[in-house]
């Protein structure tokens, strides 16, 4: 094939495998035909992934590949592919590398000359996008804002005049708090909260900011959920 090394010939493959966001039946037939495939499995938390596992009667090498150690896992994960041998990489829940453990992996893949296989599948920001009823023509993936309050303030501030649909991943204990700071550096701006996507109590909660504010104010909520935000809308030229 024209471009490609020849020494990535002897070496492995280096699949990075997007696995279910919750429902065990979202992998794709591609994806399981990778993992019964591969001696070795890097993945963020060995306990999720033989969940994934087990449930289609797979048994594998797990290699525990998470933050904020993925640095000291990389070379023993690069020595097996120029060995030859064949790794998947996985996360706990939908695609490596988007807020999740991956980039530097992959990123040191490349640079040994090895060949990187994307095996596409479920992602949280593409399955909450494709029903918030926001546009999608233009979207802006921030993933979890900074812990500091100040920093995500700041970034808030950043993107007033942005018209794409924002995109954050976020830990319900912090949602209220979340909110109110969009409400003060945004406007109040149409959001959508996308919760428990594709598990039994899926729900998407939709609303004006100052609406959600009100209907979450003391409410306990656990989990993650993907939030949503309205761009800016352009004025219309005179």
């Amino acid at each position: 094939m024209q471009g490609e090394n020849p020494d990535q010939k002897s070496r492995g493959n280096l699949y990075v495998v997007a696995t279910p966001i919750g429902n065990l039946e979202d992998l794709t037939l591609r994806a399981l035909r990778i993992l019964k495939e591969v001696p070795f499995i890097a993945c963020e938390d060995t306990r999720q992934t033989k969940k994934l596992l087990n449930r289609y009667k797979l048994r594998k090498y797990l290699i525990s590949y998470f933050q904020p150690k993925e640095r000291q896992k990389i070379p023993r994960i690069i020595n097996l592919l120029k060995d030859g041998k064949d790794v998947a990489l996985v996360s706990d829940a939908g695609t490596p590398g988007l807020s999740d453990p991956g980039y530097p992996l992959i990123r040191e893949a490349i640079i040994q000359g090895i060949r990187i296989i994307p095996i596409p599948g479920a992602s949280a920001v593409t399955a909450a996008l494709s029903a918030a009823g926001l546009p999608t023509h233009r979207f802006l993936f921030l993933g979890f804002p900074s812990p500091k309050k100040e920093a995500t303030k700041k970034l808030l501030s950043s993107l007033k005049n942005e018209e794409a649909t924002l995109v954050v991943y976020l830990p319900f204990r912090k949602l209220y708090s979340f909110l109110k700071l969009v409400q003060q550096t945004l406007g109040n701006r149409q959001v959508v909260i996308a919760k428990e996507m594709t598990k039994i109590y899926e729900e998407f909660i939709r609303g004006a900011t100052d609406e959600l504010i009100e209907k979450l104010e003391g409410r306990i909520l656990k989990g993650e959920a993907t939030i949503l935000i309205e761009g800016t809308h352009k004025k219309a030229q005179n």
